[in-house]
């Protein structure tokens, strides 16, 4: 190539400014051969998640259709009863019960921590662009890892087993429990084992005795409800066609069957007299389907 202003120097030409035609779109050649390398996005990768996908895909649609999903109870807002929420939330009501993130500190634990946690996984690809993947030769990104999997592990555990000894304590019985329970003596009777069917209407007998309020008083209708239909307790509405006055009476002074604690206490304690007691018992007696 010439230089400078010398004209009598060679000219020689080392290249061409022509550009070839291309062949068109040639696929990748498959690079998991090479280390630190990997294979075409297109279509070699995204095939695979597809067929990983259509898999994963199939077997919840088998569960469904094997499992349906059961129907609990219908929602009775004047039951008292221990909130749970779906499994997948347990870490988080576990964490929300401790002094830093309830209280004064709520919103701290509600939108605070959880933001920068989930927001700290969003940001994960754009934070950590090392070209690195096994997990021994990141440390930050592994620990942080391993550390969030062992807390949400253990705080879910821990939600459970505290919500289990709280029935126990409470003397209260999980719904899904009442509700196989009843499947089951319905299938014994042979009866529809599904709720579909509406039973008959009990009506309370004698709504306007004096008892009511005694039932009221003695916070009866915290697990019975207000109009003895139940919640966390069985319903009372035709209980004098399983039990008669001194078994009603003997139920309110030891309890029933490790599943009701003994509710004497709480009613002298609200004022009953033992007189109220017994007619509180001599009335749910009368609590019968047909009169």
């Amino acid at each position: 190539m010439a230089h400078g202003d010398k004209t009598k120097e060679k000219v020689v030409f080392v290249g061409d400014s022509r550009v070839r035609k291309g062949n068109g779109f040639i696929t990748p050649p498959d690079y998991t051969a090479y280390p630190g390398k990997s294979e075409a996005f297109i279509p070699n990768f995204l095939l695979k998640e597809w067929m990983v996908g259509v898999v994963v895909l199939v077997g919840f649609l088998v569960l469904t259709i094997s499992e349906p999903a059961p129907l609990g109870f219908p929602a009775n807002p004047s039951a008292t009863v221990i909130p749970m929420p779906d499994w997948y939330f347990l870490f988080l009501y576990q964490y929300l019960k401790y002094p830093y993130a309830s209280g004064d500190f709520v919103v701290l634990g509600t939108l605070g921590i959880p933001t920068v946690a989930f927001g700290g996984l969003l940001l994960a690809p754009f934070l950590d662009r090392g070209k690195e993947r096994r997990f021994y030769r990141r440390p930050i990104a592994s620990s942080l890892m391993l550390l969030s999997l062992a807390a949400v592990v253990y705080l879910t555990n821990f939600a459970w087993t505290h919500y289990k000894h709280e029935l126990e304590a409470s003397g209260q019985e999980p719904e899904h429990i009442q509700r196989e329970e009843k499947a089951r003596e319905n299938r014994e009777r042979g009866l529809p084992t599904s709720n579909a069917t509406k039973q008959k209407e009990v009506a309370i007998v004698d709504k306007d005795d004096p008892a009511m309020e005694s039932y009221k008083k003695a916070t009866c209708i915290s697990c019975h409800g207000a109009d003895l239909k139940g919640g966390a307790g069985p319903s009372l509405r035709g209980i004098g066609d399983v039990h008669d006055k001194d078994a009603i009476l003997s139920i309110i002074k030891e309890g029933y069957n490790g599943k009701m604690p003994e509710m004497y206490t709480t009613a002298t304690n609200a004022g009953l007299t033992d007189q109220d007691i017994d007619h509180l018992a001599e009335w749910l007696a009368k609590q019968k389907t047909e009169q």
